[in-house]
């Protein structure tokens, strides 16, 4: 009875010297955009947080997660299911490129007609080509889309788009980075990039949780918490690169250097934006059919959107 009773005693000592705040946050741990978690998790939170691969679909599946992050087409896709679904924050906005290779006969964006475009299907990439191909008239019927895999460094696998662009296999890229930027590396001087100064589409990737989170008074407290940590986080990746970068990288498992190249097109700031509804119902026109559903009126998205949390965080010291 002794021993029972002083393995009790440990066993609330240890709950009361546990730190208070404990974050569960599903993260794709294989793209850049989750990296300024790592920094906030590291330099700014003042609690305990674990960041598994995943991602907001996982805030369905597995009640331990707290927070999700994805681009706005995962999050359509899942608030399309789970009307619990709230995003509080984008943690960046990226705006994707498309790498072409000038000896299919390609010099401009029109002349990808006909071509095969390494694209990932139902996601932000294929969204993002068909919606810059759309401003030079191309439908979907107009070119292929082909899957492969996305690449972080070199040497790329054989099913990578930067591989199969540089062997001929497909014609362009468009995708989140490094791949496109690896792909231009990888045909050299052959490389014709399009998209460095394109404001058609930009991915918004969000930090996302739940009502059910939101409502618990403790577990909203970290959470506030957290987004304060990533602001801190967001402001240091957008005026001090150098300080972060190799951390990042070497997070991600890229290379810094081609983190470096593409820093530009990534704008860090943990922010709400003020088009992002506009842009949520825009888009679902895209992921409604995908989902096999009417695409969400904007009365309905509007609920997506939560921007207290942000507002206690910037309020609160």
């Amino acid at each position: 009875m002794f021993a029972s009773s002083v393995f009790r005693c440990a066993a609330l000592l240890l709950l009361m010297i546990s730190p208070a705040t404990c974050l569960k946050v599903a993260s794709k741990l294989n793209v850049l955009e989750w990296t300024p978690e790592l920094i906030a998790k590291e330099d700014y939170f003042n609690g305990t947080v674990t960041i598994v691969d995943g991602g907001i679909a996982n805030l369905a599946t597995d009640a331990s997660v707290d927070l999700g992050t994805n681009s706005e087409t995962q999050l359509l896709r899942q608030y399309g299911a789970h009307k619990n679904v709230r995003t509080i924050l984008t943690t960046a906005e990226v705006y994707y490129r498309i790498v072409a290779s000038r000896k299919r006969g390609i010099g401009r964006l029109e002349d990808l007609r006909g071509k095969r475009i390494g694209a990932s299907p139902t996601t932000s990439s294929e969204y993002f080509v068909q919606t810059y191909l759309a401003t030079v008239g191309l439908k979907p019927s107009d070119y292929r889309i082909v899957s492969g895999d996305a690449c972080l460094r070199e040497p790329c696998g054989y099913n990578t788009f930067p591989a199969m662009l540089k062997r001929g296999a497909i014609d362009a890229i468009g995708l989140w980075e490094p791949s496109v930027q690896l792909g231009a590396d990888a045909i050299g001087a052959d490389a014709i990039i399009f998209g460095d100064d394109q404001s058609d589409y930009r991915e918004i990737y969000n930090l996302a949780t739940t009502t059910q989170k939101l409502a618990d008074p403790a577990k909203r407290r970290e959470i506030v918490a957290f987004v304060r940590a990533l602001v801190k986080a967001e402001d240091v990746f957008r005026t001090d690169m150098e300080k972060v970068v190799a951390r990042a990288a070497a997070a991600v498992k890229t290379d810094a250097a081609v983190f470096r190249k593409v820093w530009p097109v990534h704008r860090w700031s943990a922010r709400n934006p003020l088009d992002i509804l506009e842009v949520l119902v825009r888009e679902d026109q895209y992921v409604a059919p995908l989902e096999r559903r009417p695409a969400m009126s904007r009365d309905v998205l509007e609920a997506l959107v939560d921007r207290t949390v942000l507002e206690e965080a910037l309020r609160e010291p």
